[in-house]
């Protein structure tokens, strides 16, 4: 999959935001090979961070910034297909639930020996979380979803049309603009948002979709799968916070589930980094 020399320098000025030393290690998966950039202690327990759809490993420099590696060993993931550099396999494409979460657990046993994971998405990132942790709760012993996207509620009618020129065909300006109007303007991180930009360019690969992750895979009694925490943007333009977070309350109700208050969906990462960082060390 080619990358141009100036996404390239946008995802290496992303990552170089990064507090202290980053490791970036290239895991092999039947689907391809998978970049993860990892920091923190040797030996902490494992978090491993899932990003949106069209974002990359690096939105989540400011969690690490706000102390995500303080108390464990982070391990940011580019997804196989989004903007990043993993790098697809070329005779095998992700193109199920069950691919992703068999890439997912490939991912995993590339980190090594470890005890049992937090694992947290953000939007997409969440979606493909929520599968996983619904068809492999022993291996995890915490699940984190950020303002998930088609696992309590759908996406909006308005959202999806603002969406679609963007997805169809990207352009920078397209980028921004979309970017703009779901961040109701919110001052974003530079770096951050020429990575976005740069993104257009970058070849097309169709995302995995298909149903919501089934809830009473996630309702695992006490004691015998993943503590699962929800946290919706309450400013999100892509689904009724609101509703989406009654419905999680009801179908998982052993969950921790909140609404943040003056936060969007695609800013969620960068803006509520603090917020994100203090529940994930509880």
């Amino acid at each position: 999959m080619r990358r141009t020399s100036s996404f390239r320098a946008a995802y290496d000025a992303a990552l170089g935001r990064w507090p202290g030393p980053v490791e970036s290690v290239d895991l092999p998966t039947p689907f391809g090979v998978t970049r993860v950039n990892r920091c923190g202690p040797a030996g902490a327990p494992p978090l491993v961070l899932l990003p949106g759809g069209g974002a990359t490993s690096t939105v989540w420099g400011a969690c690490v910034a706000a102390g995500a590696a303080r108390a464990h060993q982070v391990h940011a993931v580019d997804l196989v297909g989004d903007p990043g550099l993993s790098v697809p396999a070329s005779d095998r494409a992700i193109r199920s639930v069950g691919d992703l979460v068999g890439w997912l657990d490939a991912v995993l046993d590339g980190l090594g020996p470890h005890g049992p994971v937090t694992l947290a998405g953000h939007s997409y990132g969440a979606w493909i979380a929520a599968h996983h942790a619904a068809l492999r709760p022993a291996r995890l012993g915490r699940l984190v979803l950020l303002d998930p996207t088609q696992v309590f509620a759908g996406l909006r009618p308005g959202y999806v049309l603002r969406a679609v020129p963007m997805l169809a065909r990207p352009t920078p300006d397209r980028i921004r603009s979309f970017l703009a109007w779901e961040t109701r303007g919110a001052v974003l991180d530079p770096a951050w948002l020429r990575l976005q930009e740069e993104s257009a360019g970058f070849p097309a690969v169709r995302p995995v979709t298909g149903p919501r992750p089934d809830p009473a895979g996630l309702a695992h009694p006490s004691g015998t799968g993943p503590r699962v925490e929800v946290l919706f943007a309450g400013l999100a333009r892509c689904h009724d916070s609101g509703r989406a977070a009654r419905a999680a309350r009801e179908v998982l109700p052993g969950a921790r589930v909140d609404v943040l208050p003056g936060v969007t969906h695609h800013a969620l990462p960068l803006t509520a980094a603090e917020e994100i960082v203090r529940r994930l060390a509880r």
